[in-house]
């Protein structure tokens, strides 16, 4: 039965709680309790509960629990700073009811709860069982349990005390203090007793197979100083223990995956056992040095602040707006993501358009380390994944190489020139990459020496190449391919006044003050003087012209330089006559002539083909060390001639009486693929009607003996190498007009496209509407150069 409510003082506890027949000693430091301490006095009671949340530093009624302690001020003692020193002593339990103020402390009403059962003979027996359960911990473990000093005529104060002892959570304290019917009480305390029996046994054997383990590595160090001992004795002592010993220093503070650290100590134990002049020593060692240098968990710090990356990219490359909006999509994957797993990027395209330096301003932008693997020539599979540690002199691949050099698992990894590989007797290294650059299997990569699993998959892996068609379709399927194409005239020139003229001043020891190239002068470089998808050969230009500055300078040993400011009218004088000059207007004035775009490994390129006719019986001659492909789009090409002639207004009987050649110049370069049909084709129409080709037309496409133009690829290539032949006006397949949207706009704007999907539309795009003039004879009239003799073919 409880007694009536009375209004007491309420003291909150952070944590703990106070059991009847119990004291506890306690800081106070918050100002509503100092406020209740400084109103009570030594003998007075209050109420004392304790706090859901210790976090909770103003505690409001929610934040209590309800059952509590009617306790004595024992102590009452002021600190230094301010606050009170207080020891309680619990007398019985107390249930609060109603808060009647809180200002300036708690003053609220409770009761005090009436115990059941608490003086029978079961709650005797069960309190003097748990008294005897707790003097046997006692005995055998010591500690605050041999403080129950209750007697078994107070069954509900001996369940309350050891309660208080075993250091229980708050909550389950709490569900000691709510029951009020003893027997209840002591069997829950008789639980909570064994279960902290259970821990303590628990925490004894760890204790134990800790001591024995410490112990057994005691043992192992005592047994080594005596076998290093034994060997000094004998003659064997040398350098070979103090480097032991560093090297196990060295595998014991690297931060090894657990069955790499298991692997290394077994071999680190075979090492240690060895003779000093054991050959397999050196092996082991090599290989355990190479363990302790890898980073298997050492990640550099990485940056993923796309406008960083971007600025950088832009900062470092002119152009190539493609390529650096497909390199931020990935970076925002990743980060977006969090899973550094993802596709391997590789970067096609002719040589000298800026693909390895692109993975380094990768690198420089994210701030990851950057390893670059050439690939060129590489004919050996042990090559990337190594040699079996069975062989002599055996070393890990160029990949374990590389990730050892960036010193983190998270490099930038440039893997070049990936389509100059080559397969020989020594195994297929392409193959060998095919697990490299997947990132389902990188994760576990395994190299053949190392024999241990190294996880790849968060390194960021570029790969280039020149031609795609030199990998092996697994290989190529494991790519994500962006296209890295040649530049305009425009963005060459940007390059060359932002890159390449500062950087060889620099090189060549003169200062931006010294030596000005005009605009001007830049564009006849790249115009007259280069002809290439990159800007490798412009480089060499402008070499050439700082080191015929850096000559001028040199010999004016007594007075100061004056700054040279080179003109387009000055760059004969130092790179010589112009290298390229537009002649299709001279190759194309002839009918029988057209001209074709190419691609090829290094760009676009244009080129020729002639055509001639002879009196004869109608064969077909075909030169130009041409391909499979190429001759029959020639045959091709004739025979709808042929089929077609009256519709193309030809005679039959001139089809069959003459001979007709056709070659392509460059004769020693050999030449293949569809994509010169159209133009064989009207180069035949042009030859056999007399109708000449118009000198600003270059054309592509695939040709079918039913006169359709098929699609081809390669078409940005294909025009930026018109556009710096000086082609005004190109011929498409309408399939591809969707690839114009690759083509730079100022390359679009200043060029006039046609697409077409019959041959008699290009026909009529590309020939002029009137035949070419002929001599009395009948025969076509060929263009003079100065002088008045024929131009020679190049």
């Amino acid at each position: 039965m409880n007694h009536a409510p009375a209004p007491v003082s309420l003291l909150p506890l952070r944590s703990g709680m106070l059991f009847p027949g119990t004291t506890m000693t306690l800081p106070v430091g918050r100002t509503r309790s100092v406020a209740l301490l400084e109103a009570h006095r030594e003998g007075d009671l209050i109420a004392v509960v304790s706090q859901r949340d210790a976090n909770v530093s103003e505690p409001t009624e929610a934040d209590l629990f309800a059952r509590g302690t009617l306790a004595r001020i024992v102590k009452l003692e002021r600190t230094r700073d301010r606050g009170y020193r207080v020891t309680l002593e619990g007398v019985t339990r107390w249930q609060l009811r109603t808060v009647l103020s809180r200002e300036p402390y708690f003053t609220v009403e409770g009761v005090t709860p009436d115990e059941s059962d608490s003086d029978t003979v079961s709650s005797r027996l069960l309190a003097a069982s748990l008294k005897t359960h707790i003097s046997e911990i006692a005995s055998k473990n010591g500690g605050t349990l041999t403080q129950v000093n209750a007697d078994d005529e107070n069954p509900g104060l001996v369940a309350d005390q050891v309660a208080s002892l075993l250091g229980l959570p708050v909550e389950k304290e709490h569900q000691v203090l709510s029951l009020d019917d003893v027997n209840a009480r002591l069997k829950r305390v008789t639980d909570l007793v064994a279960e902290s029996k259970a821990m303590a046994d628990l925490k004894t054997r760890i204790d134990q197979d800790v001591r024995r383990e410490v112990n057994k590595h005691q043992r192992d160090a005592l047994l080594r100083e005596q076998i290093k001992a034994l060997r000094k004795e004998l003659g064997e002592e040398g350098e070979g223990e103090d480097a032991n010993s560093r090297l196990r220093k060295r595998i014991e503070d690297a931060d090894l995956p657990d069955e790499v650290r298991t692997a290394a100590e077994r071999e680190l134990r075979r090492l240690e056992g060895m003779p000093a002049q054991n050959a397999e020593g050196h092996v082991l060692r090599t290989w355990l040095e190479w363990v302790a240098d890898l980073p298997w968990n050492v990640r550099a710090p990485s940056s993923d602040d796309l406008d960083a990356v971007s600025a950088r990219l832009d900062a470092d490359h002119a152009g190539l707006d493609d390529v650096k909006k497909r390199i931020l999509e990935h970076m925002a994957v990743l980060k977006l993501s969090g899973n550094p797993r993802g596709t391997i990027l590789c970067l096609a395209g002719p040589p000298g358009v800026g693909k390895t330096s692109l993975g380094q301003s990768i690198a420089d932008a994210t701030g990851r380390p950057f390893v670059r693997i050439a690939l060129g020539g590489v004919r050996d599979e042990a090559e990337v994944r190594g040699h079996r540690r069975t062989y002599v002199g055996a070393l890990p691949g160029r990949i374990v190489h590389a990730m050892k050099k960036a010193g983190a698992k998270n490099a930038v990894v440039l893997l070049d020139e990936i389509d100059k590989l080559f397969s020989g007797w020594s195994g297929s290294p392409e193959a060998a990459l095919l697990e490299v650059l997947d990132p389902e299997q990188n994760k576990t990569f395994t190299d053949h020496y190392m024999e241990l699993p190294f996880d790849l998959s968060e390194a960021l892996f570029v790969v280039t190449a020149n031609d795609l068609s030199a990998l092996s379709a697994p290989l190529r399927d494991r790519l994500e391919i962006i296209e890295v194409q040649g530049y305009t005239l425009d963005e060459k020139v940007e390059i060359a006044r932002k890159h390449l003229v500062p950087k060889h001043l620099k090189e060549h020891s003169l200062g931006e003050a010294m030596l000005t190239v005009t605009d001007a002068a830049l564009r006849a470089v790249v115009r007259d003087y280069t002809r290439e998808a990159g800007v490798r050969q412009l480089g060499r230009e402008i070499t050439r012209l700082c080191r015929a500055v850096a000559l001028d300078v040199a010999r004016l040993t007594d007075t100061r330089p004056t700054p040279r400011v080179i003109d387009e009218a000055d760059l004969g004088d130092i790179l010589g006559r112009v290298k390229f000059v537009s002649d299709v207007a001279e190759r194309t004035a002839a009918p029988g002539v057209a001209t074709g775009l190419a691609w090829t490994p290094v760009g676009g390129d244009i080129l020729f083909i002639e055509t001639s006719r002879m009196r004869g019986k109608g064969a077909l001659e075909i030169t130009g060390q041409l391909g499979d492909v190429m001759k029959e789009s020639a045959r091709a090409a004739m025979t709808y001639v042929r089929s077609n002639a009256d519709a193309l207004g030809l005679s039959a009987d001139v089809l069959d009486a003459h001979d007709v050649h056709i070659h392509v110049p460059a004769g020693a370069v050999p030449k293949d693929g569809p994509s010169a049909g159209v133009t064989i084709f009207t180069a035949l129409v042009s030859l056999l009607s007399g109708r000449r080709v118009r000198s600003d037309t270059a054309m592509t496409g695939e040709c079918t003996l039913r006169g359709r133009v098929m699609p081809v690829g390669g078409i940005k290539a294909k025009v930026l190498a018109a556009h710096r032949a000086g082609i005004t006006h190109v011929i498409l397949p309408a399939k591809n007009r969707r690839d114009l949207d690759d083509v730079p706009a100022t390359v679009r704007d200043a060029m006039r496209f046609t697409f077409a999907d019959a041959m008699s539309e290009v026909l009529a795009a590309a020939l002029e509407t009137h035949e070419a003039p002929r001599d009395t004879e009948g025969g076509l009239l060929t263009p003079q150069e100065p002088g008045g003799a024929a131009p020679q073919a190049h």
